[in-house]
């Protein structure tokens, strides 16, 4: 069984745009994923902008690999040291935490994701 990071059950990510490194809308651990496509995290125009800088160009559609380019407002599993990356940069995006794999915590504490969680806007 997945887990998230609190060692419940891995909610989805996001099915639209449909997310996970097997794009099933899940940021779980895959034996081929070498990239440990594992935080699910909300994009930002100030994190697309980052990647790109970096070379890692997230808003661009790429049809031939399913993937239709990121906006504000979408969530995606990152790359965990992609997000670590941006975060030492001050660019990280928030997280979804329920949404994100235990296997994260292999490389950012879970001290670091708390305090970036996502918080639904509940009325």
């Amino acid at each position: 069984m997945n887990l998230n990071v609190f060692g419940e059950p891995l909610i989805a990510c996001c099915y639209e745009p449909l997310t996970g490194f097997v794009r099933d809308g899940f940021c779980h651990i895959h034996e081929a994923d070498h990239g440990s496509h594992l935080v699910c995290a909300q994009m930002t125009e100030s994190f697309l902008s980052y990647s790109k800088s970096v070379g890692n160009d997230l808003s661009t559609p790429w049809p031939a690999y399913q993937f239709p380019g990121l906006k504000p407002g979408d969530f995606w599993c990152l790359c965990a040291l992609r997000w670590k990356e941006a975060y030492l940069a001050g660019q990280a995006p928030l997280v979804r935490l329920e949404a994100t794999s235990e296997k994260a915590l292999d490389f950012i504490p879970l001290e670091t994701l708390v305090q970036w969680a996502y918080r639904e806007n509940k009325r």
